[in-house]
């Protein structure tokens, strides 16, 4: 048999390579490993319930836009008693937020109530009272096994913007609607959120007072 022939099924070892000056150097040749892709850095999605982006007025229009301050603003809370763990945060981050924005102890007034279904009469009897700028409505609805959660959910959520609607007075909605425990205690700085929406209303409210007062 020739050197270029071989026996069904063998298998050709290839020879070592030989250095420049021909000799054996017994070293077996490296093979190249393809080279990994990065993978691509994908864009952060925004959280669920979200768009991105902010609002954009275009120039040349007359805009009237509050801020959150609370220099010498009374702000009245009306909060659930029901699910304390979670509303106690939620008046612990609504209360540090009128503390950060200026709003002294001594002109914010807290109401109890028994639970987010209540929460719209008492924020309707502190609007009425014409004391305060705003009044912020913390709550929290955790879904349960029944049709409970929808009907105090919808409930809380109509009411209390019928009582800014019949009272001119800004009410914030502070109330959790969650499917879970845990999801409700990631949410808890929703108190402070529903504070800067009260004050920046208040704010429009005021400056659109005196805007009206001007042009009279």
């Amino acid at each position: 048999m020739s050197e270029d022939e071989q026996w069904p099924g063998e298998q050709v070892v290839e020879a070592p390579p030989e250095d420049e000056s021909g000799e054996d150097t017994g070293e077996t040749p490296a093979v190249e490993e393809p080279a990994l892709e990065e993978p691509a850095l994908e864009a952060e999605a925004p959280p669920a319930g979200h768009a991105p982006g902010e609002l954009s007025i275009p120039d040349g229009l007359d805009t009237l836009e509050g801020t959150p301050s609370g220099t010498r603003k009374r702000v009245a809370i009306v909060c659930s008693r029901f699910n304390g763990d979670i509303t106690n945060r939620l008046l612990e981050s609504a209360l540090a937020e009128l503390e950060r924005v200026g709003v002294d102890r001594e002109h914010v007034t807290v109401m109890p109530v028994p639970g987010a279904f209540e929460l719209p009469l008492g924020a309707m009897a502190l609007a009425k009272t014409r004391r305060y700028v705003a009044v912020v409505a913390l709550g929290c609805i955790i879904r349960g096994e029944t049709a409970h959660f929808e009907y105090v959910a919808g409930e809380a959520a109509s009411g209390l913007q019928l009582a800014a609607l019949e009272t001119g007075v800004p009410v914030a909605f502070g109330v959790l609607t969650t499917d879970t425990l845990q999801q409700a205690m990631s949410r808890v700085d929703k108190g402070a959120e529903a504070v800067r929406s009260a004050l920046e209303m208040a704010d429009l409210f005021a400056q659109l007072r005196a805007t009206a007062k001007s042009d009279a």
